[in-house]
């Protein structure tokens, strides 16, 4: 009720763009559209109505950069193969579709559904009892169905929490073996920190990087999200993945109200664990999995409003003109800048966002192959390929090294939730889930919930 009010104080300035979209009810597809108001700043809410369901308002943009320069303009990429035919369309046809307009970048491999957290924040369905674990042979026929479809690309192994396998390290130097780019396990950090002896043989097996959840600098912060304090252990396991030389991304899920004025701190720990910390990743939350939904009329919290509080909160040390769309994936999905950051030096900006940047039409193919290739090189420990002693090296080697040494990256996706899907990022996406039948499903339609909490797939 307060949203609708609110939309009705607003002036109506214009409709940015038709879309496709779910009923958060019924999963029913629907035509939407996205539509800016103004009151103190422009917004931009994705309208959609449902024949049995009624009328839905979601907030997607609020304030600058005006969404309408932030869009970047790509050709499609077509898959090569598809493993379903075209029946019911986009997004029930899943596998890829004909339909789909982005390779693979990144491909998830859920290796595991248990957890040794109960979190009130998270996309999956993952639990503490015992679950029935895929085994090595069938996670092999994942990486193999990659590769048949020519396939290289950056793996995320996931959950659940990857690490309660003790075959993880077997997994990880399988994946070394079928030549893929970066291997990444998205973990909350607890084994890790506890058990060194794990990590090494991680990193041994051929581990490039922890994908680290991180909510804060506060254990009061972790109490709410998590369930119990774990600030310490986090840093133990960054501690840890700098002794064993394993790159580390911190991934901070920002919840209104509970963690969002951290962002300014999250950032400054993780520039002081450089160049172990390579970079920090945030995801405002979204409403799905067993994360408490209040629907369309939840805050929300979009791409310009954390662009904007991470110059807010660091005094201007990272401007928000620093932060461009992505080429890769749709442009309203993340954002990213690079830069170099030494302890005794001010930060140096590598990305600058201008009119210029977004202008440009770029291909498909071409965007995932730049994002695959800065993720391996940016997110990856900078000290695992360099040489103990550099001889007879030219000053550009030198300083190709410098570079990579102290590279730091700060980014961030919004994930789709059911109340505000758009079905055209969603043909856009570049981040698949690899199922047990070996078909490729895009990250937010696979995590997909309604409104009662029911799975789309």
């Amino acid at each position: 009720m307060v949203l609708n009010w609110v939309i009705e104080t607003m002036n109506k300035i214009d409709k940015i763009a038709d879309t496709e979209s779910l009923c958060p009810i019924c999963f029913k597809k629907i035509p939407a559209q996205k539509v800016m108001y103004t009151r103190d700043e422009p917004q931009v809410f994705l309208e959609k109505s449902c024949p049995k369901h009624g009328k839905f308002k979601t907030l997607i943009w609020k304030g600058k950069p005006d969404i309408r320069q932030w869009m970047r303009k790509k050709t499609s990429r077509m898959p090569d193969l598809h493993d379903n035919l075209v029946e019911k369309g986009c997004p029930y046809d899943c596998g890829l579709c004909m339909h789909h307009r982005q390779e693979t970048c990144t491909a998830l491999i859920e290796v595991t559904n248990r957890c040794n957290l109960s979190c009130s924040y998270c996309f999956a369905q993952a639990e503490i009892e015992e679950a029935e674990d895929p085994d090595i042979k069938m996670i092999e026929e994942r990486f193999d169905r990659l590769l048949s479809r020519g396939i290289r690309c950056n793996l995320q192994l996931s959950g659940g929490e990857p690490t309660l396998r003790e075959d993880l390290a077997e997994i990880i130097k399988m994946g070394r073996s079928k030549n893929l780019f970066l291997i990444q396990v998205n973990t909350n950090g607890i084994r890790i920190a506890q058990d060194e002896a794990y990590l090494k043989k991680l990193k041994e097996a051929g581990l490039d990087s922890i994908y680290l959840q991180f909510d804060s600098t506060c254990d009061q912060v972790y109490t709410r999200l998590r369930g119990r304090k774990l600030f310490d252990l986090k840093k133990q396991a960054i501690e840890n993945c700098q002794k064993h030389q394993v790159g580390v991304v911190l991934v901070p899920t920002l919840v209104p109200e509970i963690n969002t004025h951290h962002i300014g701190e999250m950032i400054k720990f993780a520039l002081a664990y450089t160049p172990t910390v390579r970079g920090i990743h945030f995801q405002p939350v979204s409403y799905f999995g067993k994360i408490p939904s209040d629907g369309a009329v939840s805050n929300r919290l979009t791409i310009p409003e954390v662009i904007r509080e991470i110059e807010k909160q660091t005094d201007g040390l990272i401007k928000a003109d620093s932060f461009k769309p992505p080429g890769c994936e749709n442009s309203f999905c993340s954002f990213h800048g690079n830069y170099i950051y030494r302890p005794d030096q001010k930060i140096i900006t590598l990305t600058q966002n201008t009119s210029s940047c977004c202008s440009k039409t770029i291909k498909a193919e071409e965007g995932a192959r730049k994002a695959k290739e800065a993720v391996l090189r940016t997110w990856s420990s900078p000290t695992a390929e360099l040489p103990e002693k550099v001889e007879e090296s030219s000053g550009w080697d030198e300083m190709l090294t410098d570079l990579r040494r102290h590279s730091f990256t700060i980014s961030g996706m919004t994930f789709q939730d059911v109340w505000n899907l758009d079905l055209e990022r969603v043909r856009d996406c570049c981040i698949h889930v690899v199922t047990a039948k070996g078909q490729l499903v895009p990250f937010c339609i696979y995590y997909l919930t309604n409104s009662h909490g029911k799975s789309f797939y």
